[in-house]
């Protein structure tokens, strides 16, 4: 019997352990999607304790323990900080086979040195274990970044911000970047509530009076202007699917003036507009040469009791299934016919979409970039050891794995980086199979190449980033 999360964990072969611990355990990192906080950043956040870095944000783990039946008190309300830390304890100790089982446990070991294991019989334990860890200056939220080798950092930016943060972290001489990303969903979803209220804010930030589908674009270019001079250089975007529907100038510019107005709009309007904002995203990112994120498949804040109570991002969204290959490859083709379609990374929150993004996209490769369209890491509900390894072999099969840019952490927590270590860990040891299997060459060379690239080097020349390894 393997002793639990030992240095070899995930790692069943010879060749898997050699490719991990020899290759690309020390590698830095590159985080090019996450929703940490270019605050939090600059100000160099301390936490009192480890539910005010565990549990604060993490709807993961908030979840995990509604599913345990634990009282909303305890997970989002006024429960003291220990007592929320011993219930989150006592789900753990159910969570099996769950991912986030091992990432407590290994950031527990790489942040705090605690090799143990978390349950109810050693909350107390390690809840004094943590809160005096967290005392020391080393774990501030940019030492807890410079610990995990982190290199960049992309956040996930609205339009209208005003980067003030990324301004004063770069004034600051902070030596990890930390860019801006172009997330533009608030001014997409037409369908939304405040979508008047937020082009009104978007009108007055940009200084364009927003009156039609043109002026919007004209105000969305001015701020896509200002975050690339802040050193944007991805865009990313929430979507339900990847949808495309004909449409004409004129129709997306009465379909806005019949929104502002305050007129409901059909979903064959809806449609539209989203696909014509969608396809200037794609022109305004090749133009500014951005690599533009798609993640799709997602069904949004459910459980409409706990939205009212907690708002978006709660841990009430789930898989959707309203993703279409057609009119993916139909938007793609749109972008490609006029010589605008930029790097892309596709994601699917839903795992059936695997082999459709992998072929669909496999008919827009070019010279102009190695693997110009990605098929990005297995994304929230997939972040598994099974999820990532059908992703991984779903490439493989269909595209060119040695060219993926890799994992990303897609976190608001610092200490969320051990992901990464999971993720290396998960591919070196499918990698591995493969090669004592005999279904590739025990070639160091081209492995080693394939392992720091997956791991590191494809992301870094990917998009371009200036980092010194």
């Amino acid at each position: 019997m393997k002793k639990f999360m030992d240095k070899d964990f995930l790692l069943s072969n010879d060749t898997a352990r050699h490719l991990y611990h020899d290759l690309c355990e020390d590698l830095p990192i590159i985080d090019y999607h996450c929703h940490l906080s270019p605050r939090e950043i600059y100000e160099d956040v301390r936490y009192d304790n480890i539910t005010e870095l565990w549990l604060g944000a993490d709807h993961y783990k908030w979840r995990q323990m509604r599913w345990a039946g634990v009282e909303e008190r305890y997970i989002t309300g006024d429960a003291p900080a220990k007592d929320k830390f011993i219930k989150w304890a006592e789900t753990l100790e159910m969570a099996i086979g769950n991912p986030l089982y091992h990432w407590s446990h290994l950031e527990l070991k790489k942040y705090f040195g605690y090799e143990d294991i978390l349950n109810t019989d050693t909350a107390e334990q390690v809840w004094e274990l943590t809160r005096g860890k967290l005392r020391d200056p080393s774990m501030s939220a940019r030492n807890l970044i410079r610990a995990s080798k982190v290199q960049v950092i992309c956040t996930t930016d609205d339009p209208i911000d005003s980067l003030e943060w990324h301004r004063k972290i770069r004034k600051d001489a902070f030596e990890v970047q930390v860019l801006p990303a172009w997330r533009p969903d608030k001014a997409m979803n037409i369908d939304k509530e405040g979508f008047a209220d937020y082009i009104a804010r978007l009108s007055e930030v940009s200084g364009v009076d927003i009156t039609d589908f043109d002026s919007l674009l004209t105000a969305l270019d001015k701020r896509m202007d200002f975050f690339a001079a802040n050193g944007c250089k991805v865009s990313d975007h929430g979507l339900s699917g990847i949808h495309y529907e004909d449409h004409t100038d004129a129709e997306v510019n009465a379909i806005i003036r019949k929104r502002l107005e305050g007129s409901a709009l059909t979903d064959q309007e809806i449609r539209k507009y989203r696909a014509a904002f969608m396809l200037h995203q794609g022109r305004a990112a090749h133009k500014r040469g951005f690599v533009m994120q798609l993640h799709y498949g997602v069904q949004r804040d459910l459980n409409k009791r706990i939205y009212r109570a907690l708002g978006p991002d709660a841990g009430i969204d789930a898989i959707g299934d309203s993703s279409s290959a057609v009119e993916m490859g139909r938007f793609l083709n749109s972008l490609e016919e006029t010589g605008e379609l930029p790097k892309t990374i596709i994601y699917s929150l839903n795992p059936n979409d695997n082999a459709a993004i992998g072929s669909v996209i496999g008919c827009f490769q070019d010279s102009s970039s190695v693997s110009k369209l990605q098929h990005g890491a297995a994304w929230w509900f997939n972040d598994h050891k099974e999820g990532m390894t059908e992703q991984l072999k779903s490439l493989a099969s269909l595209g060119l794995l040695g060219h993926f840019i890799g994992m990303l952490t897609d976190s608001r927590s610092f200490t969320s980086y051990t992901r990464h270590e999971y993720f290396r860990r998960i591919m070196c040891d499918l990698i591995g199979v493969w090669v004592e299997n005999g279904e590739y060459p025990a070639d160091e060379k081209r492995l080693e190449a394939i392992v720091k690239g997956i791991s590191y080097y494809n992301a870094k020349n990917y998009f371009d980033f200036c980092c010194n390894k």
